[in-house]
């Protein structure tokens, strides 16, 4: 049985074909090329080599086009990289921003429930500023510090650390100090920071 072939498949048929018959019109072989160069005076020999340089340019052209694409890769995947570091440090920054400190004591190495406010120089306590926080981001450590000050308003020690990552909201965390012998009596003051932010402050006296 005969295939039809509908009116469409006819003009795709023609079109292709007008398409090649063109491509050969349009094709020379290497004796043509040599006529056209007789014909304007220019050395046949000479041929080979720019033919040569021709291969060699446009292969350095697609070679250059594969590069500008890798780089226009690299670009976009280094923007979208960073827009979204740039959107998990904001969303970060927010949530650091909503936590808050409910409840802070001072303690001793043991700590017995209580809240010292008077501490006995001669004894060298090591001091632990405990303090609750609340709303705390969960899955990445905190970034903590704290200042003691001693009542001329000088920080005589800083605390810089981090703790483990925070496994829920409610979080408690410490920073400690020690009192020496010589260390200056009166109204001494202890500060909390998540980076300038304070969190908490609490004073204690020592005699």
């Amino acid at each position: 049985m005969t295939e039809k072939i509908t009116p469409e498949q006819i003009n795709q048929i023609v079109a292709e074909i007008n398409r090649l018959a063109n491509q050969k019109e349009t094709e020379i072989d290497r004796q043509q090329l040599e006529e056209i160069l007789k014909e304007l005076n220019l050395p046949v020999e000479l041929l080979d080599e720019a033919l040569l340089a021709f291969k060699k340019r446009k292969s350095k052209a697609r070679k250059s086009k594969r590069i500008m694409l890798a780089i226009t890769c690299l670009i976009f995947v280094s923007v979208a990289l960073i827009s979204t570091m740039t959107i998990f440090y904001q969303k970060r920054q927010q949530a650091l921003g909503e936590m808050t400190a409910i409840k802070n004591r001072i303690t001793l190495e043991e700590d017995n429930g209580g809240d010292l406010t008077i501490i006995n120089r001669q004894d060298t306590p090591r001091l632990h500023f405990r303090v609750t926080l609340e709303n705390t981001p969960v899955g990445k450590p905190l970034a903590l510090g704290c200042d003691w000050i001693n009542p001329s308003g000088k920080i005589v020690h800083q605390n810089r650390y981090k703790t483990r990552p925070v496994e829920k909201e409610i979080w408690h965390t410490r920073c400690r100090y020690r009192i020496g012998a010589a260390s200056e009596a009166g109204k001494w003051n202890v500060q909390m920071f998540s980076g300038d932010r304070l969190l908490a402050s609490d004073t204690f006296t020592v005699k």
